[in-house]
């Protein structure tokens, strides 16, 4: 038989392990809560920082429309340039950001030429 002190020893034992599991699930959550937090908070920083990149990007060297024939959107796309050879849609992304469906789907439709006029009047 085992004797009452090694049994004793073996719940204090336990009873340690458990404690440690649980202060250490704790800061694992809190760890991971944060991580969250900071990874919303990079990506918040990247939009941001792109938004204000776009601001200047009628004023590029390579830019592919007239400043003065430019204006800006926004969403989904940033400019449209009203020139006298062509309508340009221009998106601008910065890093490693990629188009996202809807401007993919908006890409295929100019490149497909499935673009139309519409001209409403109204009566006084």
């Amino acid at each position: 038989m085992v004797p009452e002190y090694l049994f004793l020893a073996a719940i204090l034992i336990f009873a340690v392990f458990i404690l440690l599991y649980l202060r250490l699930r704790k800061r694992v959550l809190t760890l991971e809560e944060e991580n969250e937090r900071l990874n919303f908070d990079h990506k918040s920083m990247s939009v941001k920082h792109g938004q204000q990149f776009e601001s200047f990007v009628p004023f590029v060297k390579d830019y592919p429309g007239k400043i003065e024939n430019t204006v800006f959107l926004g969403k989904p796309i940033d400019f449209i340039s009203f020139d006298d050879d062509y309508i340009r849609f221009i998106e601008v992304k910065t890093g490693t950001s990629g188009l996202s469906e809807k401007q993919r789907k908006i890409r295929g439709l100019v490149e497909d030429k499935k673009i139309k006029w519409y001209e409403l009047r109204f009566e006084k």
